[in-house]
């Protein structure tokens, strides 16, 4: 309420100085048409002046804006998969029974367009993301992703991840599966119930994941042939990548 009376007040002001500055003309000039001459070509230019800041300049530079959080965030990304992201997602696909039937579809070549990757995301809707519950050790993975707590932290901490939802989706995700094995004292007596509760989370993950991981190798392939390149002899889908040239 008080920053709306100081605008009210701000605006009266301003109308009030306006008035007395034509005041001021018109004593001195004792020229009311070239007054409202002016006055209503002035007004009339407003609305053409609202076009250009409002909808043109200022979309442009919001445009620009965006871009720029965009690539700030595609680096916070780019560190996500290379200190934690590929490693979990090569985990995963190694524990996933079905892995076979898109493990050969995500092999990304620097041949890719923008329509292969747009194939593969939409057959990935219909895939069925699991895992092995029965061969996941939840003591190394419960390791595994607390060791990772403190990096994953400051990622979330980054206000650039408000601008990109399915990512900030992907890092509570994580999280919420790392407090449920943090929370339960012994992980080697669980009951089938709660490994099938487990389970659930651990497919949340895997899915958002691989999807992630699939956006950012476009982003890569498009901007940074490079650490492209890197990404494709370090695929987590594929079993005889090494980083090595050869």
């Amino acid at each position: 309420m008080k920053r709306l009376d100081w605008q009210v007040a701000l605006g009266l002001a301003l109308v009030g100085i306006s008035a007395l500055v034509y005041g001021i003309h018109y004593t001195v000039f004792r020229d009311p048409h070239h007054i409202f001459i002016f006055l209503v070509g002035d007004v009339a230019f407003v609305f053409i002046e609202v076009l250009l800041v409002t909808l043109i300049i200022h979309r442009v530079l919001s445009a620009r804006e965006m871009r720029t959080k965009m690539e700030k965030l595609n680096m916070i990304i780019g560190a996500f998969f290379g200190e934690f992201g590929s490693r979990f997602l090569a985990y995963l696909s190694d524990h996933d029974p079905r892995s076979d039937q898109i493990r050969n579809d995500l092999i990304v070549t620097s041949s890719w367009c923008d329509e292969d990757f747009a194939t593969v995301s939409e057959r990935l809707r219909s895939y069925e993301y699991g895992v092995d519950i029965n061969k996941i050790d939840f003591a190394n993975l419960r390791d595994f992703l607390v060791g990772d707590r403190d990096f994953l932290l400051r990622l979330i901490e980054n206000p650039n991840l408000l601008e990109h939802e399915s990512f900030s989706d992907l890092l509570m995700a994580v999280f919420h599966l790392m407090e449920e094995l943090v929370y339960r004292g012994d992980l080697t007596q669980l009951p089938e119930a709660d490994r099938e509760h487990l389970a659930v989370d651990i497919k949340r993950v895997y899915g958002l994941l691989v999807h992630e991981w699939l956006n950012y190798m476009k982003h890569l392939e498009v901007n940074y042939p490079y650490l492209f390149s890197l990404a494709m002899r370090t695929n987590p889908f594929d079993k005889t990548a090494s980083p090595v040239v050869k």
